[in-house]
């Protein structure tokens, strides 16, 4: 998903249960609305355990409805893989699916999920980007569950000595990376640039923060300006040669054992960074991803709760639905769970905000941010833009050759979708 924490375990199963308010499914497209009883949630898995206090609180208010909790892998693709399988062997198995916010379009193209009614659910309360990424052909097909957008992470204490700022364009970026990070022993600047997930969404945030306008197509120049900005770090240095191996882990642990001036990366790190121990703890901050000309622009990350189109017991997928994105239990997903919630309101608390400093601006980093493409063919996308970048940062291929191959992949995977969602701003 897109909020990956730093441990990894095996697939799990427990015995759940959670009280909620009142929600349906939709009629017309969808299972019929009334069914109650048991439900069988799957997730990837919860590496924090912070279900573990919503247990209890639902044994003891709706036993007569358990939920079943199946953790999956942590793995993005293998959790993906694993839900399709069993959404499309027409198994009823599953009631409950928390996906990544990039997985409705398919799911829903699919009939594997079911749409739900808008006004059963809080939604007026959310952040409105994260919303549009449970909306596919108009209607809801989820409920949008935790979010997330990228951060630059930085070296305040190194920025601070050389009386610098943190980095608003990518010619900042680039002169400090390249000039303040090798006096104090360290790289300059990383991402995820490993091909996976990861890498699509570094490219297409770096597209969008080049000013990739609306249109019939790809913005060709915004992924020129983008490709030649990734290929240029990495010819001059800057970008390590060891960042295009990075996931998401690799390159927190390079910033935290201090090896690192710049990275670009999930919210999930701060607390990681900070803690006792760190090598950076007390010596680093957070703004916004720098663009080409300005502030740049993220890609939203995170996951969306939806139904199964098969679920016998829709009512009670709906109310458990509505619980788990209920203000007192969004406010539960981030102090346990260390996960960006959606609800706009907790992140201007006053005691939120103490205990996680980068809320503001990651609130910011949201609202600025663009959903990734809306196409039944997702993984299809994903695998051309990463192909594509891999062959431009290993040098490989020139960031104008580069610009022109997208171009071509991306409309012959889908000609409905001619790119502007994903390199649009």
């Amino acid at each position: 998903m897109g909020w990956v924490r730093a441990v990894r375990r095996g697939a799990l199963a427990v015995a759940v249960v959670l009280a909620g308010c009142v929600g349906a499914v939709a009629g017309p497209g969808g299972p019929p609305a009334g069914g109650r009883g048991p439900l069988t949630f799957v997730t990837a898995g919860d590496l924090t355990d912070y279900l573990a206090p919503l247990v209890a609180e639902w044994n003891a208010r709706r036993p007569a409805e358990p939920v079943a909790l199946v953790e999956l892998p942590d793995s993005a693709d293998e959790t993906r893989a694993q839900m399709l399988s069993e959404l499309r062997s027409g198994s009823r198995r599953f009631d409950v699916l928390n996906i990544d916010v990039a997985w409705t379009p398919e799911f829903a193209a699919a009939g594997l999920i079911a749409p739900l009614e808008r006004d059963r659910f809080d939604l007026g309360a959310f952040l409105p980007p994260v919303v549009d990424t449970a909306v596919f052909r108009g209607r809801l097909y989820a409920v949008p569950y935790v979010t997330n957008a990228g951060l630059l992470y930085y070296r305040a204490d190194v920025l601070e000595a050389a009386g610098e700022r943190p980095p608003r364009t990518w010619a900042e970026l680039a002169r400090l990376a390249r000039t303040l990070a090798p006096k104090h022993g360290m790289d300059g600047y990383a991402g995820q640039f490993l091909p996976y997930e990861g890498l699509t969404v570094n490219v297409t945030e770096a597209i969008r923060s080049a000013g990739g306008a609306p249109g019939e197509g790809v913005d060709e120049a915004a992924a020129r300006a983008a490709f030649a900005f990734l290929a240029r770090g990495v010819r001059e240095g800057w970008i390590p040669a060891a960042a295009l191996r990075f996931t998401e882990e690799e390159s927190r642990a390079a910033f935290e054992e201090g090896r690192l001036l710049f990275l670009r990366n999930w919210p999930y790190v701060y607390a990681d960074a900070a803690r006792p121990g760190s090598e950076v703890a007390g010596r680093f901050a957070v703004a916004p991803l720098p663009g080409a000309d300005g502030p740049g622009r993220s890609v939203l990350g995170g996951s969306n709760l939806a139904v199964s189109a098969r679920s016998r017991h829709p009512a009670t997928a709906a109310d458990f639905l509505a619980y788990l994105t209920s203000e007192p239990v969004q406010r539960r997903v981030l102090t346990r769970g260390s996960l960006p919630p959606v609800r706009a309101s907790l992140y201007a608390d006053p005691e939120l905000v103490a205990a996680h400093p980068y809320l503001p601006i990651l609130r910011e980093s949201v609202l600025a941010a663009v959903p990734r493409p809306r196409s039944a063919r997702y993984e299809q996308v994903s695998l051309a833009v990463q192909a594509v970048a891999q062959d431009v940062l290993a040098l490989r291929t020139t960031p104008e050759e580069g610009a022109r191959r997208l171009v071509r992949e991306l409309a012959a995977v889908d000609d409905s979708l001619p790119s502007r969602s994903l390199l649009s701003r």
